[in-house]
């Protein structure tokens, strides 16, 4: 296998996952540039990373031999580099959203839409735990799937784990959004644990999103991605069994119910010196995920970032769609929606758009 070279626009939060991720598997990836126009934060950033630094996309184009890039900057300005890019023909992975308001993604889309090669790092469906879940969905064993509720991921994040798990490509839906505020002990954030004991409030954002047939729930409050006593949900609903969190409970036939667990094999555990890294995951005697980076240690969501990395890898060099420019609009669509529906305190209803239509 062939390393992986590609360089990075931005120098922020989450440009230092793709970064960790490239350290962690020199022998799969190489970060062979970072874009950051500031020139003393470019040296700071040399020094910390060990990586080259340029002020412009194009010096950077110019100096090094990429198979693509990642835009990881504000959504107000990631039309315009990737614009800049595709105009090179470059392939681009953009973090998400790929725009910020529905304008701007119809704009970015009539621009580029099928012409230039543009994915989008949607990591959440390649997160080990919902990776499994959906080879579970997929393997026929709940049936039809008509019911997805989803706590785990704001926006468009959790849009995107609702359509996976139901199986929804562009099908309009009608929408309800409401927002409910409650007291929680301050946990940690992206700086850490908190300094002192303090409460604050928590926001929390419920949706119905009715595809006609299919139906999606949205649930969610900021607290969950660090806090401690705020955990991820998940219920997936078929015509033959359901999933639960790591419950998984289907029909062999009408008179047979079969009870599993989805469980994590982890190395590093009590006694065991392999490494610390997780290995995959079980239901039953069945493998539903492996984890492709072992034995890297790598959390969960960088282990799926790493396979948004390697899916495109075989992308830009001429593979198909892992998550395309269309899926990344339509998601953060149906998410503006409900930020819409949230604060008219009605329903709205979705209209096929330009990326719809030609998917």
């Amino acid at each position: 296998m062939s390393i992986v070279r590609f360089g990075i626009i931005g120098g922020g939060w989450r440009s230092e996952f793709f970064l960790r991720i490239a350290k962690a598997l020199p022998e799969r990836f190489d970060v062979a540039g970072v874009v950051v126009r500031d020139e003393q934060k470019g040296r700071a950033f040399e020094q910390a990373w060990g990586v080259p630094t340029f002020r412009t996309a194009a010096a950077m184009l110019d100096a090094v031999s990429l198979a693509f890039v990642v835009v990881s900057v504000p959504r107000k300005v990631a039309p315009d580099v990737m614009l800049e890019l595709t105009g090179r023909d470059v392939a681009v992975l953009c973090e998400t959203p790929p725009a910020e308001k529905l304008e701007d993604l119809i704009s970015l889309y009539r621009q580029v839409g099928g012409k230039g090669r543009i994915q989008v790092a949607e990591q959440y469906a390649f997160q080990p735990n919902h990776a499994g879940r959906l080879a579970i969905v997929r393997s026929g064993k709940l049936g039809q799937v008509t019911q997805a509720q989803v706590s785990s991921a704001h926006d468009y994040h959790g849009i995107s784990l609702i359509r996976r798990y139901l199986g929804i490509g562009f099908e309009n839906a009608s929408i309800r959004a409401a927002a409910f505020s409650s007291p929680i002990m301050e946990g940690p954030g992206r700086s850490g644990p908190p300094s002192e004991s303090r409460i604050k409030q928590s926001e929390q954002v419920m949706a119905s999103l009715d595809f006609g047939g299919k139906y999606g729930v949205y649930d969610f409050t900021g607290d969950q991605y660090f806090s401690w006593i705020r955990s991820p949900r998940v219920l997936v609903r078929g015509e033959q069994g359901e999933i639960n969190n790591f419950d998984v409970r289907y029909l062999l036939d009408h008179l047979t119910p079969v009870h599993l667990r989805m469980t994590r094999q982890q190395a590093g555990l009590d006694g065991n010196l392999e490494g610390y890294y997780l290995k995959s995951l079980h239901l039953g005697e069945q493998v539903v995920y492996k984890n492709d980076t072992a034995p890297a240690r790598l959390t969960d969501d960088e282990i799926a970032v790493a396979a948004c990395l390697e899916k495109m890898g075989v992308y830009a060099a001429g593979g198909e769609d892992f998550y395309s420019l269309a899926e990344a609009c339509q998601d953060h669509y149906l998410a503006l929606m409900m930020k819409e529906s949230l604060l008219t305190g009605e329903s709205v209803t979705t209209e096929t758009q330009i990326w719809a239509e030609h998917n």
